[in-house]
């Protein structure tokens, strides 16, 4: 009754302090109102009440504070020392009370306007500096800070938000403490609040968040742990993909994923049932049967007689070897694939030596349904989680996302995302130099570089000439028009002469990933999905490793670490390999592996033996460093097929 009353109150003195408006300066923008409401009331004013006509009070002035984030950690620093936190938790009780206090403390000048989305006038230094420190404060001080959110949370009316409410959402969606299971609700009702903010306000929020350097932005809110949390209570946060980790996107992508590979399953199963056919449980799984001398015309004859089960589990069987697919069979299979499809000899792509990256052949054909297959080989990649080691320009990622859901309109263009120098500097450094030096030159363009709209390409040995633009063999290219030729010349090479071995790419990754959930991703962060990290960390995989049989300290254990840190870095890709089926590293790092050394019993002769489809290798008891080393080498070096050991 009470927000009732307010809500009558409000629309009471909305045309009185509209007609005062220039009298009273602190008055709040109102909503326009039509011409005949307002000669309407124009007419009837001075027969209103006394307290209508009174002018609406203006918004609370914030609180001058003058801590700066040098004095607040030496308060903390004076706390860790003396145990005396008193002053600290009246800061922290105090700044956490209410949106006027968050600004209080945190924006830069207290009654500043900052009514921009280039700036959100908060101190991010000192932002950082509190969140810093939080985490190391006593828990009656933390527990105080969660009490004042939720209070400040319910406090606020619900009303059009000014400037300073989104300043207040802004620092405290940065609050570390939501990566506890127990602050799951408080993190839900402020992601509701901001998922109910009007399409401006979220537009200020989200460039405000957007401007933030990465390394200053305190979101560590969202982890693995809330991923399901999420997913029950249904709230809208993936508005707001900018608060997500790669590691966190990978996990929503994974479980759309499993749910997409559980809804084929199910029909597969309901269709023959109904049929009354007896149920093979092979049909739960996309089955690919390879010979090893001819991986690549099996795998793709494989793939397109198999596109209906794309989005089924995928178990890979080689011919002749006695395995069963929990993983590593699979692994194996990508990472041989992929080193034919990309080899030069075969010609889909090419490798750029200055860039070291693979792009697209410009060869013409009558079909691209290679380059179909080769995209549904990435994107049943990344619906599996298989890291690839592949090695495209970023640039391809941007492509592969423009759009980043497969039109219905199968007419429709894709992957023709607009192209710049910086993006031609990725896959051909040396002409994107070139055209530089172009753009910059001070002499005479038409008779010094003698260009035209026109341009040469190489295609399977025979040179082509193509036109830019209608004509373009006679427009010279001059200091006027320069700027128009290279941008054409970049549309061409990364768009336009490449275009049908790129849409049919691109159509094969989206035949498999049809997700919205890849509307989350950035183009770096969809390489990292595909490729995974080259860069390899042993020391992170030791301290993440587990142990069966033996202990952290026992000899063998010590030596095998010892031998393996000493490793050059071709040699530890190797073991990787050997232990995973992969060389490539996780998104979520080493600690995702779930890497064991297990003991076993047998003679000390034998090569080490590992299980890739749980991450696993077994370890005899050598005796010494220098035949544990050995053994090792050997059996890294040999990792090719199933039953080495």
């Amino acid at each position: 009754m009470a927000d009732g009353g307010f809500t009558s109150f409000w629309q009471s003195v909305s045309f009185s302090s509209s007609i005062q408006e220039k009298k009273i300066p602190s008055v709040r923008e109102l909503p326009p109102i039509c011409n005949d409401v307002r000669q309407k009331h124009r007419l009837s004013i001075d027969t209103l009440p006394p307290e209508v006509k009174a002018p609406f009070p203006s918004d609370p002035i914030i609180p001058l504070r003058t801590k700066t984030t040098r004095e607040f950690q030496e308060d903390v620093e004076r706390a860790v020392h003396s145990g005396d936190w008193r002053e600290v938790r009246e800061f922290y009780l105090t700044t956490f009370d209410s949106f006027i206090e968050i600004n209080a403390a945190f924006k830069r000048e207290a009654n500043g306007l900052f009514n921009t989305i280039e700036d959100s006038g908060v101190n991010a230094k000192f932002v950082n500096a509190v969140y810093d420190s939080l985490l190391g404060t006593p828990q009656d001080i933390q527990k105080s800070v969660l009490k004042g959110i939720i209070n400040s949370l319910l406090r606020e009316w619900k009303g059009p938000r000014t400037k300073d409410d989104l300043r207040a959402y802004f620092v405290l969606i940065q609050n570390p403490q939501y990566s506890s299971t127990s602050t799951y609700v408080i993190f839900a009702h402020l992601l509701r609040q901001i998922a109910a903010l009007s399409e401006a306000d979220h537009h200020y929020l989200v460039h405000w968040l957007k401007r933030q350097n990465g390394s200053d932005l305190k979101v560590k809110v969202v982890s693995n742990e809330t991923i399901d949390c999420f997913w029950f209570l249904r709230f809208s946060f993936c508005q707001f993909p900018f608060i997500l980790s790669t590691v966190v996107k990978k996990a929503i992508i994974q479980k759309d994923s499993e749910q997409q590979m559980i809804s084929q399953a199910r029909l597969s199963l309901v269709s023959k049932v109904s049929r009354r056919q007896r149920v093979d449980m092979n049909l739960l799984f996309l089955n690919i049967k390879v010979r090893r001398a001819q991986l690549l015309n099996d795998s793709l004859d494989e793939l397109m007689r198999k596109r209906c089960d794309l989005k089924k589990k995928l178990r890979v069987t080689f011919v002749g070897e006695a395995g069963l697919d929990m993983g590593g069979l699979t692994k194996e299979w990508f990472l041989l694939l992929v080193r034919q499809i990309f080899h030069t000899d075969y010609g889909m792509f090419s490798f750029m030596k200055d860039s070291r990256c693979h792009w697209f052949s410009s060869w013409k054909s009558d079909n691209y349904s290679e380059f179909q297959m080769v995209g549904t080989l990435m994107g049943l990649a990344v619906y599996n989680s298989i890291a690839l080691d592949i090695h495209f320009p970023l640039y391809c990622y941007r492509k592969l996302l423009t759009p980043p859901t497969a039109p219905s309109d199968p007419n429709a263009f894709v992957g023709m995302a607009t192209a710049t120098l910086d993006d031609l500097q990725q896959v051909m450094p040396d002409l994107a130099h070139g055209l530089a030096e172009l753009l910059s030159y001070e002499g005479n363009v038409e008779e010094d570089f003698y260009l035209t709209f026109q341009v040469f390409q190489e295609e399977m040995g025979v040179v082509k000439s193509y036109n830019l633009k209608p004509g373009g063999d006679k427009i010279p290219v001059t200091k006027q028009n320069r700027k128009e030729y290279v941008q054409l010349y970049i549309d061409f090479l990364l768009n336009k002469s490449i275009y049908k071995q790129f849409a049919a790419f691109y159509h094969g990754f989206h035949s498999v990933c049809a997700s919205d959930a890849l509307m989350l991703l950035r183009p770096e962060e969809v390489e990292m999905l595909v490729c995974g990290s080259p860069e390899l960390d042993m020391s992170a995989l030791q301290k993440a490793a587990q142990y069966e049989g033996y202990g952290k300290m026992d000899a063998t254990v010590r030596c095998f670490w010892d031998v393996v840190l000493s490793f050059p870095l071709e040699l530890q890709k190797k073991l990787l390999h050997f232990a995973t089926g992969s060389d490539r590293v996780p998104v979520g790092g080493m600690a995702d592996l779930n890497f064991k050394i297990s003991k076993i019993d047998v003679p000390a002769d034998w090569l080490p033996i590992s299980h890739t489809c749980f991450n696993q290798i077994c370890l005899p008891p050598y005796r010494t460093r220098k035949e544990l080393k050995h053994k090792l080498t050997i059996a890294i070096s040999n990792a090719e097929g199933f039953g080495l050991e």
